[in-house]
C-alpha cells in the first residue's frame, strides 16, 4: 500500500489525466486497437514504476515468438505481476485472470483494457467456455497470459504446482508456450517498503507444438514449472 502511495504522489499531476484516459479506454474498447490500449497501459506502468522505485530487469526478449499467436505461463507471486510483464514485453498480450480480482480498481480498468478473460474456477462450463475462447483467439494471433498456479504463491521466489488444466487453450490451439520466470515481484505490493527493489523478468525458450505434442498436460506443467523454478534457483539475489 506505501509503494502505491508514493507512485501516485509522484505522479500526482499525471494521475487525475491518466485515470481518466484508462476509465474511458477501459469503457470504450470497441474504439482502440489493441497496440493503442498496450501503449497506453506500458506508459502508465512506465510512471508508476519510475515514481515507486521499481526497477524491471528483462531477460531474454530474443524467446518471445516473431508471430503473433502464442501464451506466457509465468509463476505468480502477487498483484504486481501482469503489470512487470507488461513493461517488459513489447507486444501486446491479454490475461486469464480468477473473477475474485475482476473489481480491484485499476486492475479493473487495466484487465477491461486488455480484454482480458476472467474465470469463475468453481464453474466448470463457464472456464471450459474460457479455454475455448482463449485457444480461438489465440489461433488467430491473439497472445495471452495464464498463471498456471491458480492462486499467487506465499512462499517468496519458491513457486508452487503448476495445474494441467492451465494448458489446455496452449496445447487446443496448437500454439508457442512460453514460461516466464518472474523474480521478487512480490516485492512491490505485497511487502511494507518503499525501498527500491528490482523485479527480474525471464523469458523462457518457448516449447513449440512438436516439442510437447506427445505429452499430457501435467507432464507440460511440470516441465514448465521446473524450468521457471531452475532459472529463478539461478537467478535470485540472497
Amino acid at each position: 500500500m506505501k509503494r502505491i502511495l508514493l507512485m501516485v504522489f509522484r505522479n500526482i499531476l499525471l494521475v487525475p489525466y491518466m485515470w481518466c484516459r484508462l476509465c474511458y479506454h477501459a469503457s470504450h474498447t470497441e474504439k482502440y486497437t489493441e497496440d493503442e490500449q498496450y501503449d497506453l497501459l506500458k506508459f502508465i506502468v512506465l510512471r508508476a514504476n519510475k515514481g515507486g522505485n521499481v526497477r524491471i530487469e528483462t531477460h531474454g526478449i530474443e524467446n518471445i515468438p516473431k508471430e503473433n499467436g502464442y501464451m506466457f505461463f509465468p509463476n505468480h507471486q502477487g498483484l504486481y505481476d501482469v503489470l512487470a510483464i507488461l513493461e517488459a514485453c513489447p507486444r501486446p498480450f491479454s490475461v486469464v485472470a480468477k473473477k475474485e480480482i475482476k473489481n480491484i480498481q485499476f486492475l479493473k480498468q487495466v484487465f477491461a483494457c486488455m480484454k482480458a478473460y476472467m474465470i469463475d474456477r468453481e464453474n466448470v462450463r463457464q472456464a471450459m467456455q474460457v479455454i475455448i475462447d482463449v485457444s480461438n483467439e489465440v489461433k488467430n494471433g491473439r497472445n495471452y497470459l495464464i498463471f498456471a498456479e491458480g492462486t499467487r504463491s506465499k512462499n517468496g521466489n519458491r513457486i508452487g504446482e503448476f495445474k494441467g488444466g492451465s494448458f489446455k487453450a496452449a496445447t487446443k490451439a496448437k500454439c508457442p508456450i512460453v514460461p516466464v520466470a518472474l523474480i521478487d515481484s512480490f516485492k512491490p505490493f505485497d511487502t511494507n517498503t518503499v525501498s527500491k527493489v528490482t523485479v527480474q523478468v525471464h523469458f523462457l525458450k518457448p516449447l513449440y507444438y512438436d516439442d510437447y505434442k506427445d505429452m499430457k498436460t501435467p507432464e507440460i506443467a511440470a516441465l514448465v514449472h521446473d524450468k521457471i523454478q531452475d532459472t529463478i534457483d539461478k537467478n535470485e539475489k540472497k
